[in-house]
């Protein structure tokens, strides 16, 4: 018997030198590695002092100590993600509490040895421990997203909550009695019962996020639980989003509000409202938005976990959702660099669209980018980046940088381009004379909207130029690569609703038709320009055949007759595109797909002007 209690005297010692050294080096290591590498000397440590402990039969002396260790060593366990080995160690501590109360386990079955457990030390000093010990399992099971075996105990977690405080202090005083060193907790389990309960909230929240009232009820009582920041405005997000869910999106934003004002560092809550603000077509509040959001990302420190100071498990290790990873994520910074200059351009803030593509072109050419190789898959391809931008130096009324813009383009895909792609339906797409569908073959058709895209573009700079003849050379190019798409004869109609074919070759067609659109207007402006009017009113009616929405080329249609005296004509165009407004820009279709109206326009007053001097028609 002395023998046995100078063991546990030395076993309790040996468990307090550690417990007090983890604790010191939880709380002085800022290096995550070198932290890392401390826990595991730590699980080893203890681990090592537990199979001493458990090496010889089991006690109900020893029991307090042994139970002191397991929770130690499944804390460190926990702490670097070895949840299956603390699970096991868990595990095999309730079958042999069973086994020191004279029962037998029965069963593996974690759920069943853990009742089974409890009740073997209902009203005994062991309780509490036993109760820390289940708050881990708690944290195993959420950290594996096992949320039914949470549910399954809420009952036992609300006890172990309600009586922490008394509990606590009672095993204090009776273990007093029995040895001199109470085992010291490397953790202190009411601090992990808060940090699992918050994180429990946050978690089944995110699961069920569309069950509305009851939820959002459950998070809000969570908000004002005592846990960090980062945490308490995770809440107010999972709030945000599940009235989202509930179609309150003015609701939404002030929950997106409280997170920010909880942590200024929650950057999807910027990414949250400006998905928000885009519902309820606030443009300029959506572009706000993004700009702070694409700021935030700059910062290294938004990218790190919440972490509660001093504790040695961090609440990532808890939430390990999908649903809530999903929630939580927020494109890349120079995704959202590409949101902002796009919606900037459409909405008319031009300039500062231009800045933005021109430092998004910078980052992805920079080698030394931060991070850009991860981000640029998340990017539409570099050829379309560049068109993008050039359209809105085009609108900017910089010529000179656009077209250098388009060469580039041009000069990245001329030797790549099919000398024809044939079309089959609308989810093919094959150059001729191949026996089968590739990539390659695929990828034709884009490569070849890409270039004559460019030489669009080109055609609308020279048109701000007023350099006619150089206009009319590039829209030219640009038909010329155009008119190599054939279409089958299957039956296929570019008038079929997109919803009936692939959705990506639906854009792409959409694009194929308004180019050639486009630059049949521009060819036919440009020839006006120059009074070759035949030609001119040739291409204006080819245009408005290809886009029927098309609006300059219906007027300078109009315009076109006029000047050769088909006056009555005229008039009769011209009074259908008043019931016409000019369509806004579209986030549907590339920019440079699109009117831009950057070339010569017509005076409405005084094509009015010209209906009043003819009188009725």
């Amino acid at each position: 018997m002395i023998q046995s209690t100078s063991l546990l005297e030395s076993w309790t010692q040996e468990n307090n030198q550690l417990a007090s050294s983890c604790k010191q080096d939880g709380q002085n290591e800022p290096n995550p590695e070198h932290n890392l590498f401390r826990q595991r000397r730590w699980s080893s440590d203890f681990h090592k002092l537990l199979r001493k402990i458990q090496g010889i039969p089991p006690h109900l002396d020893r029991a307090q100590l042994e139970l002191s260790v397991v929770y130690n060593t499944c804390v460190c366990f926990t702490a670097q993600s070895q949840f299956d080995e603390a699970e096991l160690l868990l595990t095999q501590t309730a079958q042999r509490l069973l086994q020191i109360a004279g029962d037998a386990p029965g069963t593996s079955d974690p759920s069943v040895l853990w009742r089974a457990a409890l009740k073997s030390v209902t009203g005994t000093a062991l309780h509490y421990r036993v109760l820390s010990l289940l708050c881990l399992q708690w944290g195993v099971w959420l950290a594996k997203s096992r949320l039914n075996a949470v549910q399954d105990f809420q009952e036992e977690m609300s006890l172990l909550e309600a009586q922490s405080g008394a509990v606590w202090n009672d095993c204090r005083a009776e273990t007093k009695e029995k040895i001199s060193n109470i085992p010291i907790l490397v953790l202190d389990p009411r601090k992990l019962v808060d940090l699992l309960k918050i994180c429990t909230a946050i978690v089944q929240g995110a699961e069920r996020l569309t069950e509305g009232w009851s939820v959002l009820s459950a998070l809000q009582a969570a908000s004002a639980s005592p846990a960090p920041r980062a945490l308490i405005a995770y809440t107010h997000l999972l709030s945000g989003s599940c009235l989202a869910h509930m179609n309150r999106p003015h609701m939404a934003l002030q929950c997106y509000r409280k997170a920010l004002e909880t942590d200024p560092r929650c950057v999807c809550a910027f990414y949250q409202s400006a998905l928000i603000y885009r519902r309820l077509e606030n443009s300029q509040a959506e572009i706000q938005a993004l700009r702070i959001l694409h700021s935030m990302l700059l910062l290294p420190s938004t990218t790190e976990p919440a972490m509660a100071a001093g504790c040695l498990l961090s609440p990532s290790l808890f939430l390990c959702s999908q649903s809530l990873s999903s929630l939580l994520s927020v494109p890349s910074a120079l995704s959202v660099l590409h949101s902002l200059a796009l919606k900037c351009v459409i909405h008319g803030r031009v300039s500062e669209g231009v800045e933005c593509y021109l430092d998004l072109l910078a980052a992805l050419q920079s080698e030394n980018q931060h991070g850009v190789h991860a981000a640029v898959s998340t990017l539409p391809k570099l050829p379309r980046l560049y068109l993008e931008a050039g359209a809105a130096l085009l609108m900017a009324r910089r010529p000179a940088d656009c077209m250098a813009l388009c060469d580039e383009v041009i000069g990245s895909t001329q030797d790549l381009l099919p000398e024809k792609v044939l079309l089959e339906d609308p989810g093919d797409g094959r150059v001729a004379g191949s026996g089968e569908v590739t990539e390659e073959a695929e990828n034709g058709l884009v490569r070849l909207l890409w270039t004559a895209a460019a030489y669009l573009l080109q055609g609308h700079c020279y048109s701000q130029l007023k350099d006619w003849k150089q206009a009319v050379t590039h829209y030219t190019r640009c038909i010329s690569l155009l008119v190599k798409v054939l279409y089958k004869d299957t039956g296929f109609s570019l008038q079929m609703p997109c919803a009936d074919k692939d959705a990506e070759q639906c854009v792409d067609l959409c694009v194929l038709q308004r180019l050639k659109g486009l630059s049949l207007a521009g060819r036919g402006i440009s020839f006006a320009q120059i009074d070759r009017l035949r030609e001119a009113l040739r291409d204006l009616q080819l245009s408005r055949q290809a886009h029927p929405e098309g609006v300059s080329a219906r007027r300078w249609y109009g315009e076109v007759l006029w000047r050769l005296d088909r006056k009555q004509e005229a008039a009769a165009c011209w009074e259908q595109t008043w019931s016409n407004p000019i369509p806004s820009l579209s986030e549907a279709l590339p920019v440079y797909a699109q009117e831009l109206h950057s070339g010569p326009l017509l005076d409405s007053a005084e094509l009015h002007q010209k209906l009043q001097e003819l009188g009725p028609t």
